[in-house]
């Protein structure tokens, strides 16, 4: 299996990683050479220097034989045209996206865009954490009847 990472920050690194432990063929893009360090020393699979926004790069990063593509750069804007790009123009059905706006991810999802946002995991984990901590009720401030 081929894939494709765009963005190579903490998130696409370690996407990148995984992926390659599990035995695809990865190759990462990203605007910053030194994010290749991101990767490690023992970083096999392929890494490309650019904007995904570019056909070229894409390209390069072997996007026109992928099984799948990740898109988590830092950007939403970025990240949904390249996702978008990606799935239309080069027919992959399996594209990613990672989108911190929970609104703009949920449209996007209701259109047909795989997205994940972790804005809206965080909210849910928290909200849950919250609701099941064990608060004691506050004192009852009724008369108490003898």
């Amino acid at each position: 299996m081929n894939a494709v990472v765009i963005g190579c920050g903490r998130v696409g690194s370690a996407v990148a990683q995984q992926l390659a432990d599990e035995g695809w063929q990865v190759t990462a893009v990203d605007e910053s050479e030194e994010a290749l360090a991101r990767l490690g020393a023992g970083w096999k699979g392929g890494f490309v220097v650019g904007h995904a926004m570019e056909s070229e790069i894409l390209v390069r990063a072997g996007i026109e034989s992928a099984d799948a593509a990740v898109v988590a750069t830092s950007g939403d804007n970025t990240n949904i045209v390249v996702g978008q790009v990606i799935q239309k123009r080069y027919g992959i059905t399996c594209v990613v996206v990672r989108v911190l706006d929970p609104r703009r991810a949920e449209f996007y999802a209701k259109r047909g865009l795989r997205t994940v946002c972790p804005t809206q995991t965080a909210i849910s984990y928290l909200l849950d954490a919250v609701r099941a901590c064990d608060i004691p009720s506050p004192p009852s401030s009724e008369p108490v009847q003898a």
